[in-house]
């Protein structure tokens, strides 16, 4: 961070009747309060207020934006958004209605007189409400970057699987089968109750009997792959392929009675796919 002047600010050390908040009699206490903070915060850190986005910043963010930006303490509504506004986006209009956040290890680009500058940090963003509870600004401060979480690791091919058969005995048996290998498996009877699950959660393997009472495993699947492009199929039949020879996507089938080996050699197969298919 630049060396700053230690000495201590307030509003009272600036004239604002030339901007956009005027005189600072009438100013609510959280203005008042809020620019204060602001102005003596060691970090770069930007204060947007009221509808019309009139914006505060500080000496930090005064010399990391460069002298284009605009002299301290602004109060004036900017022609451009800047760059840590925009970068904030949805988390900005999160503040807004009272919810305070982060965004972690942001890439900013100031363009200043010696050329453009970029820098990492983590934007942090308060809400500023008044007497009554109701957000009037979001003070927006720059934090030196952290590195974002991680995300957790593959799970050595675990799969999410949706078993779809009418027979519970043989549904259990399934489901058993596939939770041993490793993989987590739901079974229900009805493909109704299949497509109920699949607008509620998403899986990776629809794992379905052709013939299903009041609707085909067939008609069920390409229901379902119509709301989810990435979702992958596998048809168990006793009748052989018939009904599956003109389907438009791409789909594993198992013949009844089929051996604990070739349902894992379908897995791996469709582990194997593309996400989307294809």
């Amino acid at each position: 961070m630049p060396d700053l002047d230690p000495s201590a600010r307030s509003t009272a050390s600036y004239d604002w009747s030339a901007t956009a908040l005027g005189d600072t009699a009438p100013w609510p206490l959280p203005l008042r309060l809020s620019s204060d903070l602001l102005l003596n915060s060691p970090l770069p850190t930007l204060l947007v207020w009221g509808a019309e986005t009139i914006l505060v910043f500080n000496e930090a963010y005064a010399q990391l934006a460069g002298p284009g930006y605009g002299r301290v303490p602004g109060g004036s509504v900017p022609p451009v958004l800047p760059p840590p506004m925009a970068a904030a986006g949805k988390a900005l209009e999160a503040a807004w209605r009272g919810e305070a956040g982060v965004v972690q290890d942001t890439a900013l680009t100031f363009r200043r007189l010696d050329g453009p500058h970029e820098a990492r940090f983590d934007l942090r963003l308060s809400p500023v409400r008044d007497e009554a509870g109701a957000v009037r600004g979001v003070v927006l401060a720059l934090a030196p970057a952290t590195a974002a979480p991680a995300e957790e690791p593959a799970d050595n091919g675990s799969l999410r699987i949706l078993v779809v058969e009418d027979n519970v005995d043989s549904q259990y048996l399934v489901c058993e089968m596939l939770r041993a290998f490793g993989h987590e498996a739901d079974g229900v009877a009805h493909p109704d109750d299949a497509l109920a699950l699949l607008a509620r959660q998403r899986y990776d393997v629809l794992f379905s009997d052709v013939s299903l009472p009041g609707m085909s495993g067939v008609d069920l699947a390409t229901r379902a792959i119509a709301d989810d492009p990435a979702l992958r199929v596998i048809f168990a039949s006793g009748y052989g392929d018939t009904l599956l020879r003109h389907l438009s996507f791409p789909y594993q089938s198992l013949q009844k009675p089929y051996e604990i080996d070739q349902l894992q050699d379908a897995l791996s197969k469709v582990a194997r796919q593309p996400a989307g298919g294809r």
